[in-house]
C-alpha cells in the first residue's frame, strides 16, 4: 500500500454535569462525517497540548484547561486522495470551561455533548474507544474536572 505514517494531536474535551456525569464533546469529521474528537497536526512553535487546545477551539469553539501530558494515544487509518496512512494521535485531556459564540469551523461540523460512556460507542476507531474508556475510569479525571467547576 505504501502508506506513510504521520503524527497528530487531539483534545479529549470533557466536562462534569451538575449531576456528576462526565460528558465528552464529539465533532464530526468534515469529509466522512464520522464522530471524532477535535484533532489536527502538531504545530511548529506550539507545545502539543497547546496545539490540541487550538484544534478544540477551531473545530468546536471550546475554551478550557488542557493537561500538559498526554492521557494516551491511538492510531487510525487516515484517508488521503491516493491511499490510507497509519496516523498516530497523542490525546490531551481538556476540561471545558466554556464555548465561544463563533469559531473558525462553525457550521462545518456537527457537535454532540454526550455521556462519556456512550461516546465510546459513537466513535469508530477501536484504539480511541479503549482510550476513552480508560480515561473516564481514572479517578484523577473526575478530580481534574471537579476542580474546574468548583
Amino acid at each position: 500500500m505504501g502508506a506513510k505514517s504521520g503524527r497528530q494531536v487531539a483534545a479529549l474535551p470533557m466536562r462534569l454535569t451538575e449531576a456528576g456525569v462526565i460528558e465528552l464533546l464529539l465533532v464530526t469529521s468534515r469529509e466522512t462525517r464520522r464522530w471524532i474528537i477535535p484533532k489536527g497536526w502538531s504545530m511548529k512553535g506550539l507545545k502539543d497540548h497547546r496545539a490540541a487546545a487550538k484544534e478544540a477551539e477551531e473545530e468546536a469553539g471550546l475554551k478550557g484547561r488542557v493537561l500538559k501530558n498526554a492521557v494516551g494515544r491511538y492510531t487510525y487509518w487516515r484517508r488521503t486522495k491516493r491511499d490510507f496512512r497509519l496516523t498516530s494521535v497523542s490525546v490531551f485531556l481538556m476540561g471545558v470551561e466554556g464555548q465561544l459564540g463563533a469559531w473558525k469551523e462553525k457550521g462545518q461540523r456537527d457537535l454532540c455533548w454526550i455521556d462519556a460512556k456512550d461516546a465510546a460507542g459513537m466513535v469508530q476507531e477501536p484504539d480511541l474507544i479503549t482510550l476513552i474508556e480508560s480515561v473516564i475510569a481514572r479517578p484523577d479525571t473526575r478530580a481534574f474536572l471537579s476542580r474546574l467547576t468548583a
